[in-house]
């Protein structure tokens, strides 16, 4: 029962773009939070960025200014647009939601997979 799918990652050049995508398996419309998350070999499992219901955003410092955060609730997709892409964006790239509404049934703390991220320098 896969409630998040990732895609969109991919081998790209410094400084290129690449556009993730999430899509979910049940309903985001009425899901508080959903964020994007990534993890480096070796190291934690960080926050890149949040969208609120309301679609109020935020940003780690690290990619404030080069990435954005957006949902299509009529999609249930959440997608996130990395531009400037830097060697240390390497990662492997992951769909957070705080819950997600299938049939009748609330999944609570949903992750995605997880999608992989290489920037060349």
């Amino acid at each position: 029962q896969v409630q998040l799918v990732e895609s969109g990652g991919g081998l790209v050049q410094a400084g290129g773009s690449l556009r993730l995508s999430c899509a979910a398996s049940g309903s985001i419309f009425s899901s508080n939070s959903m964020a994007w998350y990534r993890q480096a070999p070796g190291k934690q499992r960080e926050l890149v960025a949040t969208i609120t219901r309301g679609d109020a955003t935020n940003y780690a410092d690290s990619v404030k200014g080069r990435f954005t955060i957006s949902r299509d609730n009529a999609k249930n997709t959440v997608y996130l647009q990395m531009n400037g892409l830097k060697s240390e964006d390497t990662a492997v790239y992951y769909c957070y939601a705080d819950r997600i509404l299938t049939g009748f049934t609330w999944r609570l703390d949903c992750w995605g997979q997880g999608t992989q991220v290489t920037v060349s320098s």
